[in-house]
C-alpha cells in the first residue's frame, strides 16, 4: 500500500518530504513485525541486537565500547542491556586478563542456543520476500547506504 493511503494524507512538501515520511513510517512497521519474534523469547530489539554482536564476535570476547559502536540503536544503554542480558544468562562478563579495567562479554551456550531458535523459526528475508525481489532489496539497500552517504 502506498504512503498516501497508509496515512490518509497527500500533504507533503515534496518528494523529500514523502520519502522521511515513508522511512519513518517503514522504520514503526519493521518494528513491529519483528516485535513478536523478540517477545516470544522474552528479548528485546536492543538485546536481541547485542546477542547477535556477541555471536559474530565468538568465541572471541567483546568490550562495552566495541557493542556501542556496533548496536544498530545508538541512543541505547549497552552497559545496561549487558547487565539485562547476564542477569538472564544469555551472556557472561569477566574482567580482561590483559587489562584489568576492561571487562570482557561473551554470549552463552544458552544466548547461543536461543539465537539457533530464532533463526529456525523466522528469517528476515521473509519479511521483504513477498513484495521485493533479491535485486530490489539489494537496491534498497543500496539506496539506504547512499541517503545516509
Amino acid at each position: 500500500m502506498r504512503i498516501d493511503d497508509e496515512i490518509q494524507s497527500t500533504n507533503f512538501e515534496d518528494s523529500y518530504h514523502k520519502a522521511v515520511i515513508n522511512i519513518a513510517y517503514t522504520q514503526g512497521w519493521l518494528a513491529n513485525a519483528l516485535r513478536c519474534q523478540f517477545e516470544r523469547h522474552k528479548l528485546t530489539p536492543q538485546q536481541f541486537n547485542v546477542l547477535r554482536i556477541l555471536r559474530g564476535q565468538y568465541p572471541s570476547p567483546a568490550t562495552v565500547n566495541l557493542i556501542k559502536e556496533r548496536m544498530l540503536d545508538k541512543m541505547s544503554d549497552a552497559s545496561r542491556i549487558v547487565d539485562r542480558l547476564v542477569q538472564k544468562g544469555l551472556v557472561s562478563r569477566c574482567t580482561n586478563n590483559k587489562d584489568r579495567r576492561a571487562v570482557d562479554i561473551r554470549i552463552s551456550e544458552l544466548g547461543m542456543q536461543i539465537l539457533a531458535k530464532m533463526d529456525d523459526e523466522f528469517k528476515t528475508k521473509d519479511l521483504l520476500k513477498n513484495n521485493l525481489s533479491e535485486e530490489e532489496a539489494a537496491q534498497l539497500s543500496d539506496l539506504l547506504d547512499k541517503l545516509r552517504g
